[in-house]
């Protein structure tokens, strides 16, 4: 079964590829595959958003693949009512401006005491496929925002985001050990187990 990934992120279809490697026989993205196309995310949710992306490509795509990946994912926050959710890369205004974002994100939070900086990071997978229903998933990594940036690792909220576990931000973090608690990490395991649960049910 060949699977396209909606990205053209090669850190991200590496790791996509680790994980579902055994359930598909061939794992590429769009660049790989010389489609260009930009799927508009207005929906309300992660799940909404994913769903759209894979759903718009798999039918571009036309028979070229049996599948297609998509995935949306972004930074909730418990003092903002969830905010900024799917705003996430453009909360601060159109464009993916991470130090404005960022700068927002502070800025509103700057009367907010530790403990309740209570946050997570959510992605949502989305896997739309010619025979078969689709399938999302959502895997989340809980943590709090830090009042000042901390690591020269990562992107986007990564230095405000405090991973309690290892007692650093996702900034400060090796990508090997985001990884291995990412957001998107546990997304694709669950879809992984959601795959092998299919194939179980008809043997």
């Amino acid at each position: 079964m060949k699977l396209l990934l909606a990205t053209n992120n090669a850190h991200k279809a590496q790791e996509i590829r680790e994980i579902l490697k055994d359930s598909f026989t061939e794992i590429v993205t769009m660049r790989d595959a010389g489609i260009e196309l930009d799927v508009v995310e207005d929906g309300a949710t992660f799940r909404e958003n994913a769903l759209k992306k894979a759903i718009e490509t798999l039918d571009y795509a036309k028979d070229r693949f049996d599948a297609v990946l998509a995935d949306d994912s972004g930074l909730c926050v418990d003092a903002l009512n969830g905010a900024p959710g799917v705003f996430s890369a453009r909360f601060s205004g159109e464009g993916h401006d991470d130090a404005a974002n960022n700068s927002k994100l502070i800025r509103l939070l700057h009367d907010v005491p530790f403990e309740q900086r209570t946050a997570r990071f959510c992605c949502c997978v989305a896997l739309a496929r010619r025979e078969h229903a689709p399938i999302a998933v959502q895997g989340e990594v809980e943590g709090k925002i830090l009042f000042d940036a901390r690591g020269e690792n990562g992107f986007g909220y990564d230095p405000y985001f405090y991973y309690e576990p290892f007692g650093k931000s996702f900034a400060e973090l090796s990508s090997e050990e985001k990884n291995s608690v990412s957001h998107r990490k546990r997304a694709l395991m669950l879809l992984r187990e959601a795959l092998n649960v299919e194939d179980r049910d008809h043997i």
